[in-house]
């Protein structure tokens, strides 16, 4: 990296997980930040468990920006990168509060943004109740698989040694250029007004001519996934709320279509990924389809060197 400061903006939604929040904001405050100027907004979204004043009392540097309980991840983050973009940074860390960071981290994140030029870095992410394995890394577009399919047995000692193209990131931590927002710009509120808002941005960025790279030694640790029912122990009633009727639940048809149809290579990919997916789920609720909804990880899935 060159001798002139490079200024980040960190920018991070939350909304009632005050004890969570705060610890990350005590990993972020222990992180390298020689030759970078870091600042960090988080954007409370009406938080009713005091977050916003515990960070003012515990985090008085960090800016707050309020939302009314309506914004949701997608719009969240929007309104955090929004209110970065007015202090003119060279690059966006867009972060979940569920995540602790290791020190180096962001020194190697931008590190890799500098040497790649028109590239935009994700983390490689790990468990943190395991912390050798390696969570929503590397997913690849598989029409056949019905979508994004995810590899499950990758850990830190299997991945490459240096940074490696993917074809999406997910949105748990990922460096934007701000080159890459002020052309393609936020996130898609209207398709995505709850989650899913960061399935379709990198993809749409990719198609831009924007490369996507994870850099394997910036070590970020997430909280796992929650864990859903499975929907075979699902009433009618939760069952049609959870698929057609709520589109803030994981499982909801519109939002799996729309993650689809904008994040596929093509639209016809993502009208045929999310056809075959809907396939999978009815012979998993009809318990029949054998292995096919469990294939193992493919023999190749680590990427190339950029």
């Amino acid at each position: 990296m060159s001798d002139q400061m490079i200024h980040v903006e960190i920018v991070m939604p939350v909304y009632n997980r005050k004890s969570i929040t705060l610890q990350c904001l005590r990993s972020l405050s222990r992180i390298d930040c020689r030759g970078l100027q870091v600042h960090i907004i988080v954007v409370d979204d009406g938080s009713t468990d005091g977050t916003s004043d515990a960070i003012r009392e515990q985090f008085p540097e960090v800016q707050l920006a309020p939302g009314d309980g309506n914004l949701w991840y997608t719009a969240g983050t929007n309104r955090g990168i929004q209110a970065a973009l007015h202090r003119e940074p060279d690059y966006i860390l867009a972060i979940n509060d569920d995540s602790i960071f290791h020190d180096q981290f962001l020194q190697r994140l931008v590190r890799c943004a500098e040497n790649h030029p028109r590239s935009v870095v994700g983390p490689l992410l790990l468990l943190w109740d395991q912390p050798h394995k390696v969570f929503q890394v590397g997913a690849r577009w598989d029409t056949w698989y019905g979508g994004w399919r995810q590899p499950r047995q990758l850990t830190v000692w299997t991945v490459p040694r240096q940074p490696w193209e993917v074809e999406i990131i997910v949105g748990n931590c990922v460096l934007y250029p701000v080159e890459a927002i002020r052309q393609l710009g936020l996130m898609n509120e209207k398709a995505f007004p709850y989650g899913f808002g960061d399935a379709e941005y990198t993809p749409r960025m990719r198609r831009a001519g924007w490369k996507l790279l994870i850099e394997p030694g910036a070590y970020v640790w997430c909280q796992p996934n929650i864990l859903t029912p499975s929907i075979r122990t699902l009433s009618k009633r939760e069952l049609v709320r959870e698929l057609f009727w709520d589109r803030s639940r994981r499982r909801n048809l519109l939002q799996s279509f729309y993650a689809e149809w904008y994040s596929a290579p093509s639209r016809w990919l993502g009208l045929a990924g999310f056809s075959i997916a809907s396939v999978r789920r009815v012979l998993r609720m009809m318990r029949l389809g054998g292995s096919w909804p469990d294939w193992p990880d493919p023999q190749n899935y680590l990427g190339e060197k950029p």
